[in-house]
């Protein structure tokens, strides 16, 4: 079997504004299956063009019997390929194959108790009840002609149908969500039965896909990439040096935002272990001075993006004039940063803050990745395991850490308490348990006791979250004493802090990062 055969079977999520379409896409390469998003606007045509061996539609915030509410094309749905629709999908499904959809006797949110009376297909092998997650208005009241109800719940009718012999099939509630603890059945229900996929998605795939396309887009070119250290950056830099050699140049800018003993570990990883060029530019004062007075979280990310691909063109001439700029974006990057079906939630450095007039083609070829799959592909890289299972640092780095205006003097107090968290986590076991674990600066300051002193100083706040993709997360309940040793470190070695508080909101509502 080739390394590219992943690419004969692939499903096509269509994206109707859901937050989970990301969730999706994601769960159905959990199934070792290929999987990409499209906007609901996609035609019959472009979708035959394709020829996906499966179509989901997602979820949605709409009413489908609404004026301007996103429908399909209808013509998608004499394509002959297998189609699954999640919540407003199976609700647009019913609509559009004229069945009856409207508001249901009550609304249905969280955990719910869904009775299976239909096993023969879709819902294969579940027993009689199940627990799903539901999270909807309206429903599907009549199944459309040739489609029969598979399951029910105490306020929906028709919770799941199918049309077997058209293979076409829809469930009320989100399989996607681990709160459906039978959601990844589900899936697989329908990408092996329906759909015949065989799993042929894998990182090894990935990584000799992507290896022939980025020879294919950069030629004989040279390539700079921005490297930070990250384990998204640096599995870009790594795949880049294993597929073009010499025509990579890594560049790391000393930013003035990183974290401690950043600049000096990056340096040699990359340059001793892996033997890639790497460039080092101590841009420091230039950010700084071009932050000073910024306290709007999204205008410093938008130049912090754009002072990077200044520099990155200006080291460009210096590497026979590279035309490419190679960088570790990956895929909630671009959905935070707004699509064409979905809201800004706060722009990403290389995305959203990227300038219009950049000189450089992007060569980003982790864009469709979720965090775990760059993580596996680092593995297979080779790279270590303190890179491959590192915490995500934004790129804007300590910028959007340190809450209102930037100084060094409050960078350097951020600094300091940070590096104390990640070690106590680390001394605690609880780093590899941890999505992300790091501290906050607040832009104010509290009264403290210090050996008979006033004092006036700075609280840190620790922000600690688990979470598997990063498009949501819940606050880690770290033990009492691995707090306290924090506390207490914190307070009593970092010159400036008096207080530490311990951020215990989950995503949504709020988000990991606090800018």
């Amino acid at each position: 079997m080739s390394n590219l055969d992943y690419l004969q079977e692939h499903v096509v999520v269509i994206d109707f504004g859901a937050q989970y379409s990301q969730l999706i896409a994601r769960r159905v390469r959990e199934c070792k299956v290929y999987c990409e998003i499209l906007p609901f606007t996609t035609t019959a045509e472009q979708l035959a063009a394709r020829k996906p061996t499966g179509i989901i539609l997602s979820g949605g915030p709409s009413s489908v019997y609404e004026e301007g509410a996103p429908h399909l094309d209808p013509k998608v749905f004499d394509l002959g390929i297998p189609m699954l629709g999640i919540c407003y999908g199976m609700q647009l499904m019913g609509h559009t194959l004229k069945g009856k959809v409207g508001p249901g006797s009550k609304r249905e949110y969280g955990k719910t108790e869904v009775q299976v009376h239909d096993t023969s297909d879709l819902l294969s092998g579940l027993d009689s009840e199940i627990i799903a997650w539901m999270s909807h208005g309206d429903s599907v009241l009549e199944v459309p002609e040739g489609f029969r109800s598979l399951a029910c719940s105490a306020n929906t009718k028709n919770a799941a149908m199918a049309n077997a012999d058209g293979k076409m099939y829809g469930v009320q509630f989100h399989p996607e969500v681990v709160h459906t603890p039978k959601g990844k059945q589900i899936l697989e229900n329908f990408l092996y039965g329906a759909c015949g996929c065989k799993g042929l998605w894998t990182m090894q795939g990935f990584i000799a896909e992507a290896t022939e396309r980025i020879r294919k887009q950069v030629g004989q070119g040279n390539v700079i990439c921005g490297l930070s250290g990250g384990v998204d950056s640096s599995a870009v830099a790594v795949l880049l040096h294993n597929a073009i050699g010499d025509q990579l140049t890594c560049i790391f800018v000393n930013n003035g935002v990183l974290r401690k003993g950043e600049a000096d570990m990056v340096q040699q990883t990359f340059r001793d272990t892996f033997k890639i060029k790497l460039d080092y530019v101590d841009a420091e004062d230039r950010f700084l001075d071009k932050l000073a007075g910024v306290s709007d979280p999204e205008k410093k990310r938008n130049i912090i993006g754009r002072e990077f691909v200044r520099i990155f063109e200006e080291e460009a001439a210096k590497f026979g004039d590279a035309k490419f700029l190679a960088q570790g974006t990956i895929y909630p990057d671009v959905i935070e940063s707004g699509t064409s079906v979905a809201a800004t939630i706060k722009s990403h450095h290389n995305v959203g803050g990227l300038p219009d007039d950049m000189t450089m083609e992007l060569v980003e070829p982790l864009r469709q990745l979720f965090k775990d799959e760059v993580r596996l592909v680092c593995k297979e890289l080779g790279l270590p395991d303190e890179i491959a299972w590192r915490h995500p640092f934004p790129g804007p780095g300590l910028a959007v850490r340190c809450v209102g205006e930037i100084t060094k003097e409050r960078l350097d107090i951020l600094r300091e308490a940070d590096a104390i968290i990640i070690e106590e986590i680390r001394a605690a076991g609880l780093y590899n348990e941890l999505w992300q674990v790091f501290g906050v600066l607040l832009p104010v300051r509290s009264v403290g006791v210090m050996g008979d002193q006033r004092t006036y100083a700075h609280p840190i706040v620790l922000r600690a979250v688990t979470s598997e993709d990063a498009m949501t997360a819940d606050w880690a309940k770290l033990p009492y004493e691995v707090l306290e040793r924090i506390s207490s470190r914190v307070i009593n070695e970092v010159k400036g802090v008096n207080r530490l508080l311990y951020d215990i909101s989950s995503k949504p509502p709020s988000t990991i990062e606090w800018e």
